[in-house]
């Protein structure tokens, strides 16, 4: 199979970006790009470490992220697996980027920029739910912002209502093929719903 290693050759092979997709962008949060993100409770995360890239969805039962001023955004780590992949990768290559998704929107708004991790107690507190805090915040430096095509999630029906999620194998499942049956499985998917439901933040 061939390789395309010569840009020139690529770009020969699209069109050149209409006007638009490039006026669109810009280097701060503008007051509708401020409106769009603040409005997102999901957005995927993207990073690039020594091991390679990563990509994290990240959610709330808000705003996903937390403006701090016009350049800049805050994420709090709520509770996962303690994997730490973006994280580690944030703190030895600080680039990022955040696909922010809003159900019924076909648009996916963007941002491109640096980051680092934080420990600020002054930071963390902003998020506290109930007396817990996240243990660490994200902080995005924005270099630009821009809309994505919505053909994606036109093509994909995303937000169509219809769920295809009932033959897909489970979480538990998948463990229990990983590790030759010696964890996961049906205990480990009747038991999730409610450790989960003690663990969100």
């Amino acid at each position: 199979m061939r390789h395309l290693d010569d840009l020139r050759e690529l770009e020969a092979l699209y069109g050149q970006p209409g006007a638009p997709a490039l006026r669109k962008v810009a280097d701060r949060l503008t007051p509708l790009y401020r409106k769009w993100i603040m409005s997102s409770k999901l957005c995927v995360l993207s990073t690039i470490g020594p091991g390679g890239t990563d990509g994290s969805p990240r959610g709330d039962d808000g705003p996903v992220v937390m403006e701090l001023d016009a350049h800049r955004l805050a994420m709090p780590d709520w509770r996962g697996n303690n994997r730490l992949d973006s994280l580690r990768n944030i703190v030895a290559d600080g680039r990022l980027s955040c696909l922010f998704l809003v159900p019924g929107s076909n648009n996916v708004v963007r941002v491109n920029g640096r980051g680092f991790v934080t420990d600020d107690a002054d930071l963390r507190a902003r998020f506290d739910k109930g007396g817990r805090q996240p243990a660490t915040v994200i902080v995005i430096e924005i270099a630009e912002i821009y809309t994505q095509c919505a053909r994606a999630l036109m093509r994909a029906g995303a937000w169509a209502g219809v769920d295809e999620s009932t033959s897909l194998p489970s979480v538990g499942e998948i463990l229990a093929e990983m590790t030759s049956g010696e964890e996961g499985g049906a205990p480990y998917d009747d038991a999730w719903g409610a450790r989960a439901a003690k663990t969100m933040w």
